[in-house]
């Protein structure tokens, strides 16, 4: 399975978005390898990892986000559940997963609930190892246009996620204990 070909048959060719999504994964994909190379006693998957950043968001293909470029119907926070949709089609379970659980720091149903998100009302957190190291590594970096967009400090990371409340933020910093 190679990860670039599932991008491109979901994105145009050549689009703008199928670049910024390429080049975000690739960076998560690195933060996420340095993290494995310290957690080598863990025996993360690299392999899986780097599969798996490249893919986690495959779903934004299909959301209303044309500032990357992208014009779907459906709104951006439903990126996770329908990166898992279109890679559970793919026959690739354990990647879908990585799409649904990295979105925000994850997120409980009763937190879906409790803002009224446009998202199924399911527990989607993180829980394998590589899932998690996805989530983390995921934060430092924004989908723009930009060839090498600086990383985000943790003031920002902790600011966008402190929108959705204090769960996610204290989710991300015990994440952030493990894998920084």
């Amino acid at each position: 399975m190679d990860p670039r070909l599932l991008l491109a048959r979901s994105f145009p060719p050549g689009s703008p978005a199928l670049g910024i999504v390429t080049r975000h994964g690739e960076q998560v994909a690195a933060r996420a390898l340095a993290a494995a190379d310290r957690l080598r006693a863990l025996n993360p998957d690299r392999a899986f990892l780097e599969e798996a950043a490249l893919l986690h968001d495959i779903g934004v293909a299909l959301t209303d986000s044309p500032q990357i470029g992208c014009h779907g119907r459906e709104p951006y926070i439903r990126h996770g559940v329908l990166g898992r949709e279109i890679l559970e089609r793919e026959g690739l379970p354990r990647h879908a997963l990585v799409c649904e659980r990295h979105v925000g720091a994850g997120m409980t149903a009763e937190e879906i609930r409790r803002q009224g998100l446009p998202l199924p009302v399911r527990d989607m957190l993180p829980v394998t190892l590589e899932e998690e190291i996805l989530c983390w590594a995921d934060k430092f970096y924004s989908k723009t246009g930009e060839r090498s967009p600086a990383v985000k400090s943790l003031e920002e990371i902790l600011a966008g996620l402190r929108r959705f409340g204090e769960e996610p933020v204290a989710r991300f910093l015990a994440l952030h204990a493990r894998f920084a």
